[in-house]
């Protein structure tokens, strides 16, 4: 509730007061910045482009200063969005500010503004009113926890506080219409979308705060509905292990694997935002491309899709499957049986010589290749024996060179004791003599350069061309399968890999056993392995891709954000948790169901879940946040100037309610193409198309496909021709039409021209 007058003024002229302090410190820090900077310059002039110690020095300094103004500055419009009042045992009262950054004063060092990632502003967010501690590094704090106060703060004007029922339960349910609800939560859910994802630091809820919180030693799975927030968590989550873990894990120690690249500009603005900077953001299909250095072009899982949702029976079931076998567990069988045939043919080898005097020997090799360094990839076998002989190449070149003058004095003697005196015998021993010795002079260069050459042909250059091998040679495919996929699906693999290689291109789900099979061969490279990975849309990637990913995380550290509700690429991803953990993760992670929607309207929800209820799975169905708005519209359509006109209508209420991000969500990217037509012959109103290639787009009145609206968010959303023929009572379309009913947060239209789908019936 609203805090009363006399609270109200007070916050009021401390709000004023913080900004004036903030003032102050850019002063402070302005003229620090200048006064490093004209220091740097200087210093730089003097080194003429030497090392220079005091320069390295003065530039590490200012970096640290610079990022200490920009959060001042950052701050300046809203320095704080919370206060609590806690008093620790044997303590005096307390209150702390809580912002998006700690601000502390220059002159004392005092802490103004506490951090949302400190440990005593977890209070904030889980404390219960009453006796309570927070955790710190080497223990509790206890202590006794007075108030929780939230600050509405828009346009660098505090407006509103509202101060916290502590221990009452701010969420409802459409059920329990008594239930309280948080008016400082539901004041942000009624916002206008914005065009890219925002931070939330002021109103993360309890159960989210648990999420962010957790420890980073072992994979975390979060089930989340639609709207509960998970993407937003996985970065808030980043933020704070930066904090925490801020002497052992940098931002680039981080990896974030998302859905596309229109997903990745939608979130761009969040980790910045937090003060993170320098953390890689991929899709799985860019960092593959990186990792193999593969220049081509990829058939990427979107392309693929649309594959499935608009062919013929007979090739959808074919793509389907060789989908589903290439992700599978059972894939990676096959791929380790051909790591070991590889292995095999890697043993087909013979002596290093030089001179026609082995060096090393081919049994010595296989030794140490096939048992002592078995643990290792088999190129880096390879390296490692290299490494090895290099250690005892002196010696085993002393020896060879032993037997070379052996050879060369044996001939001389035998010269000495069958010629007699002449100039002809002298002139061949001085012969044999000067050939010993440029033999000398020529053996250690020659037995370096056999021995580079012999490791560099033995090892695998082209892990493309492996592919290609276990695709075109019957033999190894039928042996490395064990003869168990049938004549049809092996014929369909060959020819599609096959046909994809004549045009230059790949498809995505032969990245991961590419990726598989370079690291097996060749290692993971050091610049690719991280030390945390967030991988959202989770659902979406398949058991064998995560053995991959596992490859490249150190520690197993991994949050995994999700829902199999919207699991559209059902053919190859995850729908069952509980067996990938099994499977994939040896049983080794923590999971996590997020069953509250803070996206949409309690209407709205309700209308999404008749299409949650009817897919195959245990999900509990999401549950909205109580708050209320227009139920959604269901509206027959005769025609396409019918639609337009009835559109135009839509926008114009969304535009007089101060809502401008309007999405229509077609099925495939051929209906949006069509859609995008008809609107521009009869809407007054400018669409833009997006594809799966955009970058970034600006979500003002789009025409997007279903597939591609995962994870973004629109004011209103526009559901086109939802027919029994365009949304059918199969998994993939129970899934898709879930997906598009779930973008809105304030206004829904389905519209149809037909029979309507059975999946939106009650």
């Amino acid at each position: 509730m609203s805090i009363d007058k006399q609270q109200f003024e007070y916050e009021s002229n401390y709000f004023v007061n913080c900004k004036q302090w903030i003032e102050k410190e850019i002063n402070i820090a302005s003229e620090s910045d200048k006064v490093l900077q004209n220091k740097i310059a200087s210093l730089k002039k003097q080194s003429k482009g030497k090392y220079n110690e005091e320069l390295e020095t003065s530039e590490k300094l200012y970096k640290i200063t610079h990022k200490n103004l920009e959060k001042y500055l950052e701050a300046k419009e809203q320095p704080y969005f919370a206060r609590i009042d806690f008093r620790e045992d044997r303590r005096a009262d307390e209150s702390y500010y809580i912002g998006k950054f700690g601000l502390g004063d220059s002159s004392t060092g005092d802490e103004v503004v506490i951090d949302w990632r400190a440990p005593i502003a977890d209070l904030y967010y889980s404390g219960t009113e009453g006796r309570t501690s927070y955790e710190v590094p080497d223990g509790f704090i206890d202590g006794e926890l007075k108030l929780k106060r939230k600050f509405l703060i828009r346009d660098s004007k505090l407006k509103d506080a509202f101060d916290d029922g502590i221990n009452e339960i701010i969420l409802g349910s459409s059920d329990d219409e008594s239930a309280l609800m948080d008016e400082f939560l539901k004041i942000n859910l009624e916002e206008s979308v914005s065009s890219k994802l925002k931070d939330v630091v002021a109103t993360i809820q309890k159960e989210q705060n648990d999420i962010i919180r957790a420890g980073k030693n072992s994979p975390l799975i979060v089930q989340g509905s639609a709207g509960s927030g998970k993407t937003t968590i996985a970065l808030h989550r980043l933020a704070y292990l930066l904090y925490k873990y801020r002497n052992t894990l940098l931002p680039k120690d981080i990896l974030v694997i998302a859905p596309n690249k229109l997903f990745l500009d939608y979130i761009s603005m969040v980790l910045p935002s937090l003060g993170v900077d320098m953390v890689k953001q991929k899709t799985f299909e860019e960092i593959a491309k990186e990792i193999l250095e593969y220049k081509g072009k990829i058939i990427t899982k979107d392309k693929k899709l649309m594959k499935v949702l608009e062919q013929e029976v007979k090739s959808k079931r074919l793509v389907t499957a060789s989908s589903k076998l290439k992700g599978s567990m059972s894939y990676k069988i096959i791929m380790d049986r051909y790591l070991r045939y590889i292995e095999k043919c890697d043993l087909e080898i013979e002596d290093i010589k030089v001179y026609n005097y082995v060096l090393f020997d081919a049994k010595e090799i296989k030794r140490l290749f096939i048992k002592d360094m078995a643990f290792l990839p088999i190129d880096k076998r390879k390296d490692e024996i290299k490494r090895y002989f290099k250690l005892k190449f002196n010696e085993k070149v002393a020896e060879v060179m032993e037997k070379v003058v052996f050879n060369y004095e044996y001939n001389i003697t035998r010269i000495k004791k069958t010629m007699e005196d002449s100039k002809e015998r002298r002139e061949k021993i001085i012969e044999l003599y000067n050939e010993r010795d440029a033999k000398k002079k020529e053996l250690i260069a020659l037995a370096k350069e056999t021995m580079e050459s012999y490791f560099e042909n033995w090892k695998h250059k082209d892990v493309l061309e492996l592919l290609k091998v276990f695709f075109n040679n019957k033999e190894v495919f039928d042996e490395v399968t064990d003869n168990k996929i049938n004549s049809e699906l092996s014929t369909f693999l060959t020819d599609e890999y096959n046909c994809n290689s004549e045009e230059g291109i790949l498809d995505c789900d032969d990245l991961t056993a590419m990726l598989y099979l370079k690291f097996k061969i060749q290692g993971v490279p050091e610049k690719y392995k991280y030390k945390h990975l967030v991988i959202d849309e989770a659902q979406d990637y398949s058991p064998f891709q995560y053995v991959v990913l596992n490859n490249i995380c150190v520690n197993n550290s991994m949050t995994i954000v999700g829902d199999v509700g919207q699991g559209i690429y059902y053919y190859k991803g995850i729908d069952d948790w509980q067996k990938f953990i099994n499977d994939v993760l040896a049983g080794e992670a923590s999971y996590v169901e997020l069953t509250q929607s803070y996206r949409s309207t309690v209407e709205i929800i309700n209308f999404a879940n008749r299409v949650l209820r009817k897919q195959k799975n245990n999900l509990t169905p999401a549950k909205p946040v109580l708050r209320h708005g227009d139920v959604p519209k269901v509206i027959n359509f005769n025609g396409n100037k019918e639609f337009s006109l009835k559109l135009d209508e839509i926008c114009n209420y969304c535009i007089e309610n101060g809502k401008e991000s309007i999405a229509v969500i077609g099925r495939t990217y051929e209906e949006c193409k069509k859609i995008k037509d008809i609107l521009n012959k009869e809407s007054k109103y400018k669409w833009t198309l997006v594809k799966d290639t955009d970058k970034n787009v600006k979500l003002n009145k789009i025409i997007i496909p279903s597939y591609m609206t995962k994870g973004l968010e629109f004011d209103c959303s526009i559901v086109y021709n939802c027919t029994e023929e365009n949304y059918s009572n199969n998994e993939l379309d129970k899934k898709i039409l879930y997906v598009a009913l779930t973008r809105a947060l304030h206004y829904e239209f389905v519209f149809y021209d037909g029979e309507i789908s059975s999946l939106i019936e009650e």
